[in-house]
């Protein structure tokens, strides 16, 4: 790279990097259920399938993390959109449980390898063209609004296309006939998906340049991943600020969960049948996306709106749980009202997340640098997906009605909550997480600041630390 893009570029090579890789998974939310039904799965290895999706994910969430940052950005993003290629084919043709679940794996782990680097890579590209103190909010505010189009996108036209290939000549039986029932017209979603994913890759070598990092032998890097983790996950006990976003994803990740169990069979029970509810919750879902993609588009004007990223956080996740307490009222009602408020309650539930998300984020970026900006990334996601696990084995015991919906809009309120108290700046100037690496020769250039704690692990060429500032409250 001759020298840093310039911050224009930047936030629209990240906007259209968000777009590639989550396509292909809204073009598969609306027909996977229904392909793996129709390839004979039963309902209890249909859960197996999704559970072992989840905990590859959730295990390699940190390591990954790490890896990014000592491999670099854009190598592990070609590596999550060549495992989400395979993933997308092996579901999509595959009738073997075993493909199937090797498919699920496999699209685990891409999902684990893409939390972070490509937000990681934009930031890093901002600070070399603008400095530390450059706005972060509208370009991640970007990559969420992207995200959520290219999800609201997906899911309609992964579920309209097997309906249009049993429109007219019956092009899906045909397709099946002729590949001898590899391709479905349920799989077509699926293999479109893949194609996606060969942009995807193609995009990211060609449109992400970053400054080379010194090799290192695996051996090596697989060497510095455990104290990489290590650190990760000593990051929120080392700043205040950094442990609220964390806490706050974690409550997100519960609200989440609330609804992806609970909507569907809410949905079907308001239609009648669950043929009618799919169809409902397929519209729901993808206003949800929009919904979340306004939310983040506007996640700058909230955040100049009420002073700070910090009350943007409070405003938006209190948003989000005045939505799901609104769903858990009109639980046991029915008629026109209780759907309407219903829809209006599911649609401030993920207004309020993405307008909360990008905020986080950019106080979260403030706090490390780029030498565990993916890992702090990396963590953040953890918590989402595991507090959001232990919320689902929680709702699944509990009686239909409000109190899973309460339960829900509980956690997220606690985690709105978090951010009422202001925290009070270090006096010293400039304290952010600065993670970075210190070569094995100490230079003039990497000496320890005065009052910083520090946690650090062997990594190839020298020493990664996090430098904390001991954050008061």
């Amino acid at each position: 790279m001759t020298g840093p893009l310039d911050i224009p570029t930047a936030r629209r090579r990240y906007i259209t990097v968000c777009a590639l890789f989550w396509l292909p998974l809204g073009l598969s939310l609306a027909p996977l259920i229904l392909l793996l039904t129709e390839r004979g799965m039963t309902t209890a290895t249909i859960a197996g399938l999704f559970a072992a999706h989840s905990l590859t994910a959730a295990a390699l969430e940190l390591p990954t993390g790490g890896l990014a940052d000592v491999l670099g950005r854009r190598a592990v993003l070609v590596a999550a959109g060549l495992l989400n290629l395979t993933a997308l084919a092996l579901v999509g043709l595959g009738s073997a449980p075993w493909l199937l679940a090797l498919g699920m794996v496999l699209m685990g782990a891409g999902r684990a390898l893409s939390s972070g680097p490509a937000e990681a890579w934009y930031v890093d590209t901002v600070h070399a063209d603008s400095g530390p103190d450059a706005d972060l909010r509208p370009g991640l505010a970007g990559g969420s609004s992207a995200t959520s189009a290219a999800l609201a996108a997906g899911t309609l036209l992964g579920g309209a296309l097997p309906w249009l290939l049993g429109l007219g000549p019956d092009l899906g039986a045909r397709l099946s006939e002729a590949s001898s029932g590899l391709v479905l017209p349920l799989s077509v979603p699926l293999l479109l998906g893949a194609a996606v994913e060969i942009a995807f890759v193609l995009y990211v070598l060609t449109a992400l340049p970053e400054p080379p990092r010194p090799a290192a032998a695996l051996r090596d890097v697989l060497r510095g991943i455990p104290a990489t983790v290590v650190g990760g996950l000593r990051l929120g006990g080392r700043d205040a600020l950094v442990r609220r976003v964390l806490l706050g994803a974690g409550a997100a990740g519960s609200a989440l969960v609330v609804i992806e169990l609970l909507m569907p069979g809410r949905a079907a029970a308001a239609t009648g049948t669950s043929e009618s509810g799919a169809v409902l919750f397929a519209g729901l879902a993808c206003a949800g996306f929009i919904c979340s993609g306004l939310g983040s588009r506007l996640a700058p004007l909230t955040a100049r709106l009420a002073g700070s990223g910090e009350r943007a956080v409070l405003a938006g996740l209190g948003a989000g749980a005045s939505g799901l307490l609104l769903l858990a009222a009109t639980a046991a009602s029915t008629g026109a009202v209780a759907l309407a408020l219903s829809a209006a309650g599911y649609g401030l539930l993920y207004l309020g997340l993405g307008a909360a998300g990008p905020n986080q984020n950019d106080i979260l970026h403030r706090r490390v640098t780029s030498a565990g900006r993916a890992t702090a990334l990396s963590v953040q996601s953890l918590a989402l997906q595991l507090v959001g696990a232990l919320t689902g084995l929680v709702v699944g015991t509990l009686r239909p009605g409000p109190v899973p919906w309460l339960l829900g809009g509980a956690v997220l309120l606690a985690g709105s909550l978090l951010w009422l108290r202001r925290s009070v700046p270090t006096p010293s100037a400039p304290q952010a997480t600065t993670p970075r690496i210190v070569p094995d020769r100490v230079s003039p250039n990497n000496r320890r600041g005065p009052g910083e704690a520090v946690w650090s692990g062997h990594r190839p060429g020298g020493t990664l630390e996090f430098h904390a500032p001991q954050s008061q409250e």
